[in-house]
């Protein structure tokens, strides 16, 4: 469902992402794992197509996103980091806006945007002004206009950040729920999920991809590495260590290039 093949990209002289490559299945529920400034949101975008590549490619639902870029992208709902919202607008206004930008049918767009909205725990502020909601509801709105033309992947980038931890656990059961389908026959949603917070991961996913400094450094079951009592914290950190220590005094290259991101 997703395959990222030797994906790099550089800003001159600063290597923000190194030969990255993995491949993602039908159904799986992946967290993208790695400290501030490890190059996961310019991979992400690589992979939604919103960034070309230095090098490599990737394909996402058997279409390669720069050959066949309408069909990768209606493949993949997106939530970035900061959700791409209209305050102005109406939860239900925006939701079916973006169901015609996404090519919805129009004899279907109702019933989509009402069972996104639903799903997404929207429905009690379906005619609420965006701009007037909470934080972690405009999250619940950044996954219904992830989710509304029914995608089969979804490529989630740090989708809890800056919320209180009620509003935490509300979006992880909420993305948990979505992964794991919806009891009504349809296929679960294939899953990567880029964050920084290992209690997101280890709540979520069953497989965990780790960068740093751009560079792929883990890629493994969740239950695999935390086998024998172990856990993503210390794994994180030996990661963390041993890329220090490889660095010398050297400052890390991505900082700067994970902050313009």
């Amino acid at each position: 469902m997703i395959e990222a093949t030797n994906l790099s990209k550089r800003y001159g002289d600063i290597v923000a992402v190194d030969d990255v490559s993995f491949t993602i299945e039908r159904g799986e529920v992946v967290g993208f794992l790695g400290p501030n400034g490890a190059g996961k949101t310019t991979t992400m975008r690589m992979l939604t197509g919103f960034l070309p590549p230095t090098e490599g490619s990737a394909r996402i639902h058997g279409h390669d996103i720069f050959d066949e870029p309408l069909e990768a992208r209606r493949a993949v709902g997106y939530l970035p980091e900061t959700p791409p919202l209209y305050p102005e607008m109406t939860v239900t206004s925006y939701v079916d806006y973006v169901a015609r930008i996404k090519d919805v049918p129009r004899r279907e767009r109702k019933a989509r945007v009402d069972r996104a909205l639903e799903r997404c725990g929207l429905a009690q502020v379906a005619r609420r002004v965006i701009g007037t909601l909470s934080k972690g509801y405009r999250q619940r709105v950044g996954l219904a206009q992830a989710i509304v033309h029914d995608p089969p992947v979804l490529i989630l980038d740090e989708p809890t950040v800056g919320l209180d931890p009620i509003q935490i656990g509300e979006i992880r059961q909420l993305i948990a729920d979505l992964a794991g389908g919806d009891g009504d026959g349809d296929a679960r949603h294939t899953v990567i999920l880029s964050t920084h917070i290992l209690p997101e991961v280890e709540a979520i996913c069953r497989r965990v991809v780790m960068i740093n400094e751009g560079r792929k450094t883990v890629d493994a079951p969740l239950a695999e590495l935390t086998s024998g009592g172990r856990t993503l914290e210390e794994l994180f950190a030996r990661q963390a260590a041993h890329d220090v220590a490889s660095e010398g005094d050297s400052a890390p290259p991505n900082d700067a290039e994970e902050g313009a991101a």
